[in-house]
């Protein structure tokens, strides 16, 4: 009976099924082979959503949606190109910063590539970058950001981190403060590889301009403080990060819906609804992955895992390689926050047996995860950019494939150099 439940289980996977509905079919198949009553899903379902924590999740996607219908990443790329265009490489400088500050906010990669890539595409190509270097830079940048406040990826991986209380326990401010400098690294390595690749090409610059630099200000006088009530908030710890969530969601609704007007109160039920279905469903997953998850445990599996790692595996070192090798292929073939989900309960209890602390992982798994976005052949930015720029496939895979390599530099300083993480923790 419990053999055929699991091949049942199997098919619906093979066959599309959503994945909470997978999930929570491994979860009462578990349960049913351990004697244990089926209501122990709804206790967790209802643990998780009592979570204070939780309440960030809903208002920052929120914030993050209505940025992305608005007009919000033509006035940042206006900013940045005024106070950058003048240097060399100003340009894709500016990409790199922009992509990596509206996919913080958005939580969205894709979102990234079609609202800010196709504003610095054409410009790119129309200062002097190749064709392939300016597909190549908007489609990897998408993902950048995810390591910075209020990244949605970023808060679920401390959510779960913390319901399984394994390792030193840690906030989710530190968690924040953790993915500054990683961010930063990945930023600097590509802006450095990006002046030394056209070093020979004739790049058009910029002239500064006080005048152009003060109507983009002024265009953006009311998203400027988005950044300070992100430090302030969160990276300050005035205020919870629930609270921080709160205060960003109304100020941006304020301000795009009754102050810019670029979002009428027509379109906002469209928008909340599509911003609350994603969020329902990310709980959902979470929830009845927190159900599986004390399968997991109870059947000791992670414990099993560590000893089996542990039997071949005996360098830290070793160990990290091959775990990003993993997280790597993780990346590319499932989303971000099933990724989250599923693998961190089994993987975190393993890395905390080897020393790493649960803050650092969390930054290597979202840097892998950040990669994987690009990673050919299935990475889901390659599409997402096939699509919005007309493009064949096989085109994208040489373009993004330097700026992965870059990236991966940065991601091995990452993995072994913990310091990056932990400085400000």
């Amino acid at each position: 009976m419990s053999a055929f439940l699991l091949l049942l289980i199997v098919v619906m996977a093979v066959l599309g099924a959503p994945v909470f509905v997978v999930i929570m079919a491994l979860a009462m198949w578990g349960f049913y082979l351990a004697d244990i009553p089926l209501q122990v899903i709804t206790i967790e379902i209802y643990r998780i959503s009592d979570t204070p924590l939780l309440l960030a999740l809903p208002l920052f996607t929120l914030a993050g949606y209505l940025l992305a219908e608005s007009r919000s990443s033509t006035r940042l790329v206006n900013i940045t190109q005024a106070l950058l265009g003048w240097m060399p490489g100003g340009l894709s400088i500016i990409a790199f910063l922009t992509c990596a500050l509206f996919t913080a906010f958005t939580g969205a990669s894709g979102v990234t590539i079609v609202a800010v890539g196709a504003l610095l595409y054409p410009a790119l190509k129309q200062v002097g970058y190749s064709d392939r270097f300016s597909l190549g830079l908007v489609t990897t940048s998408g993902s950048l950001g995810l390591l910075l406040a209020p990244s949605l990826p970023l808060i679920l991986y401390g959510i779960i981190a913390q319901q399984m209380d394994v390792g030193e326990p840690f906030t989710i401010q530190q968690l924040f403060l953790a993915g500054i400098l990683p961010a930063l690294l990945m930023v600097l390595l590509l802006s450095a590889w990006s002046l030394w690749h056209n070093r020979n090409r004739p790049i058009q610059m910029q002239a500064f301009s006080g005048p152009v630099l003060k109507r983009a200000l002024l265009d953006a006088k009311w998203e400027l403080p988005l950044p300070l009530l992100v430090i302030g908030g969160i990276y300050g710890g005035v205020i919870a990060v629930s609270e921080t969530a709160a205060v960003i969601a109304f100020y941006v609704l304020v301000v795009e819906v009754f102050i810019y007007r670029e979002i009428s109160l027509t379109k906002l039920p469209q928008i909340l609804l599509k911003s609350m279905t994603m969020v329902g469903g990310i709980i959902l997953i979470l929830g009845v992955s927190l159900a599986l998850t004390n399968v997991l445990v109870d059947a000791q599996i992670p414990a099993r895992a560590f000893e089996f790692i542990q039997q071949h595996i005996h360098s830290r070192w070793t160990f990290l390689i091959l775990l990003n090798v993993f997280l790597l292929l993780l990346g590319a073939i499932l989303d971000i926050f099933a990724a989250i989900v599923i693998m961190v309960p089994i993987i975190l209890p393993v890395a905390v047996a080897y020393g790493i602390h649960p803050v650092h992982l969390g930054i290597i798994f979202l840097a892998n995860m950040q990669i994987g976005y690009f990673t050919p052949p299935v990475g889901m930015n390659l599409f997402i950019a096939s699509y919005r720029f007309g493009r064949p496939i096989t085109e994208l895979y040489r373009a993004a494939l330097p700026f992965m390599a870059v990236l991966l530099l940065a991601l091995l300083l990452i993995t072994y150099v913990p310091w990056l993480s932990l400085a400000f923790i």
